[in-house]
């Protein structure tokens, strides 16, 4: 690998943002590790990048589980050397039931991953940050517009992307001595797998239901591009990247 090929770590790379957002590093000359729990999907991620997939690294990962994060910390050590960029993307929802209706289970698997998971990858990466030479490097958490304002019958979600926005704040507070970046960028109606129902029709603050629109993907991989780029002493600290019409400003 070249010294001066930048590394960086993308969770949740098998779909979605995350394989979109890791492809557009690669294209900018990343060498990038896809992390993620379905090995099979995160090789096809690194076959969508072509020529860049020689810079591509799958590594089946349990976010939730500490020992495989150190596995995936361990493994981009060996091979890289360093860490330049952590975008802490996994994520998961919960059934959109009632919030009475909620099972402690399902509660406890989306802070599992979405919460707990983001705060392990963050504290290997700057355990990896703080010890390397040159010292520092980025961290971009996927906070989505749920940091901002709920959906109805979200309570698991929201609450984790919430937290998620406190995680970023004390990282970017706690790194400073180490130079390390840390910012959020809230995501609106991306056009993936995850937002294909609302083209049918999603519910409403108000009770109703109604389609919503959506963008593409790629405009959400451009701006973790350009949050990236930045020399570290600049931080894009928060960014919404958003549908022009979707329903968050007057929600509710």
């Amino acid at each position: 690998m070249e010294s001066t090929r930048k590394i960086a770590i993308v969770t949740g790379a098998g779909s979605g943002i995350g394989r979109h957002s890791a492809l557009a590093l690669l294209r900018e000359g990343y060498a990038v590790a896809l992390a993620g729990r379905r090995l099979d999907a995160l090789k096809e991620t690194a076959q969508l990048a072509g020529d860049g997939s020689s810079h591509a690294l799958p590594v089946a990962t349990d976010v939730t589980d500490p020992a495989s994060v150190d596995q995936l910390f361990a493994k981009i050590n060996e091979v890289f050397g360093r860490l330049d960029l952590l975008f802490n993307n996994a994520g998961i929802g919960a059934p959109p039931v009632p919030f009475e209706e909620l099972t402690l289970e399902q509660w406890q698997s989306v802070v599992n991953v979405n919460l707990t998971g983001a705060f392990l990858c963050t504290q290997a990466a700057v355990r990896m940050m703080k010890n390397q030479v040159p010292v520092g490097g980025r961290i971009i958490n996927n906070g989505s517009i749920s940091a901002q304002s709920p959906r109805p019958n979200s309570a698991p979600y929201t609450a984790t992307k919430h937290a998620i926005t406190g995680l970023t704040k004390s990282t970017s507070l706690d790194g400073r001595k180490y130079n390390i970046a840390c910012g959020q960028i809230d995501i609106g109606n991306a056009a993936t797998e995850m937002t294909a129902r609302m083209a049918t029709g999603v519910p409403q603050a108000d009770g109703s239901t109604a389609v919503e629109p959506t963008m593409d993907v790629q405009n959400v991989a451009r701006t973790i591009v350009h949050m990236a780029s930045l020399p570290l002493d600049a931080n894009i600290q928060f960014i919404t990247v958003m549908a022009t019409k979707m329903p968050l400003v007057g929600r509710g």
